[in-house]
């Protein structure tokens, strides 16, 4: 550990050369980079760059009546000074747009940027999921009253919705696998880190559903960290932009709209899914090396 503040912390994974520090989401445990045995993504890029990772935590007192600008313009820009020097900053889905965030307001922080499954425009597939998800929002008021945060459990749901028959379908593949091969042990995994989550303090859980869900404000211009608009076209660092193209969390028509908008940005389009991308038996192949190789230009 090189630097904490309230739950949060950054980890130190060694390595040489000009840092990396992944960003992860917060609603998703940290350790989803460094999964497993052999599905570590950090600890590969470890042996070819120096590798940091920010671990959000659990929002506990501090943070529970945190906004996304407490986050962003706060929490993770006192993580960038404390490393010391620019980073190239990796952010994985939800945790790409606190990276866009931060490397607007602090540019002479960033020395490149790769955006890992990040959404952007949330209405591009299954609008009216989205604004239904936002519908809910009243009725989980009181939940977010009693505690200031939104709980694991309904996080799970609100994202279940989103592709429920994905779900059943996931659980009938595995049935079909040898159960003691390392593919169903790699599936096992990933399902104990998925259900292994984080609430969200309350404010940050209505910008995110409300705003981001709801009113899709990243893609009309309307977002805003500290007061400014978030504007991927303003950047002026080189980015990396990994869109998966089997993704039904963040689907590719989602994720794609910022190659175009961050100039000179680099379109990466794995074929694999939302997690199978970073921690699958393949991510390897179709992450990993591609992203340090793009590293290794910097």
């Amino acid at each position: 550990m090189v630097w904490a503040e309230g739950e949060s912390r950054v980890l130190d994974y060694g390595g040489l050369g000009l840092p990396v520090l992944f960003v992860p989401s917060l609603v998703n445990r940290a350790y989803v980079l460094d999964l497993a045995e052999g599905q570590s993504m950090v600890r590969f890029l470890a042996r070819r760059h120096r590798v940091l990772l920010l671990d959000w935590g659990w929002p506990g007192e501090a943070e529970r009546g945190f906004t996304l600008t407490d986050y962003i313009a706060g929490r993770l820009e006192r993580a960038l000074l404390a490393v010391g020097e620019p980073v190239v900053l990796a952010g994985y889905c939800m945790g790409g747009l606190l990276c866009l965030g931060v490397a607007q307001r602090r540019p002479e922080l960033v020395r490149g940027l790769a955006l890992l499954a990040t959404p952007w425009d949330f209405h591009a597939v299954e609008a009216e999921a989205a604004r239904g998800m936002a519908g809910l929002l009243p009725l989980l008021e009181p939940l977010m009253a009693l505690t200031g945060r939104l709980p694991i459990d309904a996080i799970q749901t609100l994202f279940a919705m989103l592709d429920p028959w994905g779900i059943a379908g996931k659980y009938a593949g595995f049935g079909k696998v040898d159960q003691d091969s390392d593919r169903a042990r790699q599936f096992v995994a990933v399902e104990d880190w998925l259900n292994d989550g984080v609430p969200l303090a309350a404010a940050v859980a209505r910008e995110c559903i409300g705003g981001w869900y709801g009113a899709n404000t990243p893609f009309r211009g309307m977002w805003r960290v500290a007061g400014a608009v978030v504007e991927p076209g303003r950047l002026r660092v080189p980015a990396f932009v990994a869109v998966p193209g089997r993704d039904r969390i963040v689907p590719p028509e989602s994720a794609r709209p910022l190659v175009d908008l961050i100039p000179g940005a680099i379109l990466h389009a794995p074929a694999a899914g939302h997690v199978g991308m970073v921690a699958g038996g393949r991510a390897e192949r179709v992450l990993w090396r591609p992203l340090s190789e793009w590293i290794a230009t910097l």
